[in-house]
């Protein structure tokens, strides 16, 4: 997957610039992170790693810092080809404790290589000497929620004025510790500009981040949908038009999938796929001349639902399909059929009324000892009939009394999934990204059944509460997929944290279904790239998806970290495409222009104003705006308008929705650091 870099001699550190960025965390998404600040952002970054092996790849032989400089030297190998060549690459190894990303020879195409630390802990000296006091922003996104807070805390001690992006996974704590650090930011900074106090704090979570473009994958034609002040996104994936019929655009076209789309031997299309990548933002001439592409397109917006919930699979309450069998059911219903064929035999061979007849019968059916004597034969028949249906009343009442207690006994512990389910998807990994990814699935009632080795998983509480059917067993061992009935399932979504696991599960449940809807969860854009390959060329006529958690959210946090509102991110095969919302004063390529003249093909779209005063305005587009569920019958009407004149002049006082590529975000942000003066 990543190839060892031996480690050159350490080399003298030097102090950090003022304004650089700092990234501390554990595992991919801090080196993801780092590439995404130095290498599309152009920012001086300093990414401050534990020492040791990589806790997430024991098989590896790569430390943190080991893996995190092959990462850039790759990208950096990118960068000097898309400088036609310019330059020579960087070194090829990791630094010593404190010292530069280095090597023989300068840094490709004018890009300088990612300061690089270790430490145990981001305590108050590691912070110190990776320039807290003079940094610009701090992202946290170690594994641990406890870690990032200690963190935080500390560096809000150390400089107030920073402005910290932090990872949690607790999102009800995320939103206390971020006023907290808010208050602290504005008791340091007295009379700090009310949007910059916003931006101050910023707490996200990959898994949230990541988990709709995942549940999006185990869906056939399914939307990614991004929310916006109560408003429901929605980007749907659509097939190449048949000849002579012309694509529906929908609202608008975000992107073209690569021409290998529907080649088995294709790859999925990333950055480094060249003219057979999917084509992120294109305008109508590109879209009208491409033939035989499928298209990313902005479908629909509705309005979004604040009191949807993850819903139990069966239904709420306790009904009898979830007491008793089915064996037991039928059962009961076959003897309820006998009592009343009984009481109808009753009732036409006697001239008794149909309530005495039911009387009767019932009496006869319970044995309590009304003997027909000196009635008529048949009469006394009926009743011989009706004490042999009663003898197997008894059976079925114990069976029925055993069921329900058992069914008492057992509502705390994991169902296992049903005889005869079909059509679900099979969840492999409850750890955070599982968990997120089980919580919008259920939102979207769709049937799940999840398998998990470790019985005190993160997410088996939440499946228990869920009553989803849950398999626990090692995935790569025989019997355990079959347990989950992978064979009768639409898809497969693999989200361990292991990628080899991963593959392993993905190969075998092609094998026990060779149609069968496949996402894999893996990191490494080459490796997902052979896998995908493979996969498509073995089985041609099943869909595969390959998703990287931190691929996903690594723009969402470096957009957080230069002062963006980052709404959502979508994957378009393994690329990716951000949703923000921008102040349109600062930006020369925006105000003053038409929105017809504000798009810049494959960087931005404007896709929505918002026409609230600003003294009105919700500073978190991301959330649902706020209201009284019991005073008012709907939340209040968005001020977003979508549907926007291409003729309309955008205003310094406006504030608007765009759909961007990384780099796009990260031009129009270069360009409004330099049409501020003194920067």
């Amino acid at each position: 997957m990543l190839g060892f870099v031996p480690p050159l001699p350490q080399q003298p550190g030097r102090p950090p610039a003022s304004g650089h960025m700092i990234v501390c965390g554990d595992d991919a998404l801090a080196r993801r992170l780092a590439v995404e600040l130095r290498y599309i952002y152009g920012e001086r970054v300093t990414l401050l790693l534990p020492p040791g092996r990589d806790p997430s790849s024991p098989e590896t032989p790569l430390t943190q810092r080991g893996r995190a400089a092959a990462l850039f030297g790759r990208m950096s190998a990118a960068m000097s080809r898309a400088g036609n060549g310019s330059g020579t690459t960087g070194g090829n190894g990791a630094t010593g404790g404190n010292g530069a990303t280095g090597g023989s020879g300068d840094t490709n195409a004018g890009v300088e290589a990612v300061r690089i630390m270790e430490a145990p802990e981001p305590s108050d000296d590691a912070l110190e000497e990776a320039g807290i006091d003079r940094a610009a922003a701090l992202a946290l996104v170690y594994d641990d929620d406890e870690r990032n807070i200690r963190a935080a805390l500390t560096a809000r001690r150390l400089n107030p004025r920073l402005r910290l992006v932090i990872r949690l996974y607790n999102r009800k704590l995320g939103q206390h510790l971020e006023e907290l650090l808010d208050q602290a930011a504005a008791v340091a900074m007295p009379g700090i500009d009310p949007a910059l106090l916003d931006a101050s704090t910023t707490v996200l979570s990959d898994a949230d981040t990541a988990a709709p473009a995942l549940a999006a994958t185990a869906l056939t034609g399914s939307s990614k949908v991004i929310q916006a002040e109560g408003l429901l996104l929605r980007a749907a994936e659509r097939p190449p038009p048949r000849s002579g019929e012309r694509a529906d655009p929908g609202l608008c076209t975000l992107a073209l999938l690569s021409s290998t789309t529907n080649d088995p031997a294709g790859a999925e299309g990333s950055d480094s796929s060249g003219d057979e990548a999917p084509r992120l933002l294109p305008d109508e001439r590109a879209v009208a001349e491409t033939t035989g592409r499928g298209t990313v397109v902005l479908e629909a917006i509705s309005r979004a639902d604040p009191a949807r919930s993850a819903t139990r699979m069966g239904g709420r309450g306790a009904p009898l399909a979830q007491i008793f069998s089915r064996r037991l059911r039928w059962s009961a219903l076959g003897f309820a059929l006998a009592a009343v064929a009984l009481v109808i035999a009753s009732l036409l061979t006697t001239e008794d009324t149909a309530l005495h007849s039911a009387y009767l019968t019932v009496l006869d059916l319970l044995g309590m000892n009304d003997p027909a004597e000196g009635a008529p034969p048949a009469r006394q028949i009926i009743q011989i009939l009706s004490g042999i249906a009663g003898l197997l009343l008894l059976p079925l009442l114990i069976a029925a009394v055993l069921e329900a207690f058992g069914t008492l006994r057992t509502a705390s512990s994991l169902r296992r999934p049903p005889r005869g389910l079909g059509g679900h998807v099979v969840l492999l990994g409850l750890g955070k990204i599982g968990t997120r990814v089980l919580v919008r699935l259920r939102e979207l009632d769709i049937p799940v059944v999840v398998v998990e080795e470790d019985p005190e998983a993160r997410g088996i509480p939440l499946a228990r509460s869920l009553h989803v059917p849950t398999v626990i067993g090692d995935v790569t061992q025989e019997g355990v997929l079959e347990a989950a009935k992978v064979y009768r399932a639409r898809a497969l979504l693999a989200l361990t944290s292991i990628d080899t696991t991963n593959l392993e599960a993905a190969l075998y449940a092609r094998s026990v279904k060779p149609d069968l809807r496949v996402a894999l969860r893996l990191y490494d854009d080459e490796f997902a790239t052979a896998v995908y390959r493979t996969l498509r060329t073995a089985h041609p006529q099943a869909l595969t998806r390959s998703r990287s958690v931190s691929h996903l959210a690594a723009p969402a946090f470096a957009g957080a970290m230069m002062g963006r509102q980052i709404l959502g991110a979508i994957p378009v095969e393994r690329k990716v495409m951000l949703f923000a919302a921008l102040e349109v004063a600062g930006h020369p390529q925006l105000e003053g222009h038409t929105v017809e003249q504000a798009f810049r093909a494959g960087a931005w779209r404007v896709l929505a104003i918002d026409a609230t005063p600003p003294a009105d305005r919700n500073p978190d587009l991301a959330a649902l705006p706020p209201f009284d569920p019991e005073g008012d019958a709907t939340p209040p009407p968005s001020g977003l308008v979508w549907d926007l004149h291409p003729g309309y002049v955008l205003r310094a006082q406006d504030r608007v929705v765009i759909a961007a590529t990384r780099r796009g975000l990260a031009e129009l942000l270069r360009r409004q650091r330099s049409a501020v003066p003194g920067r």
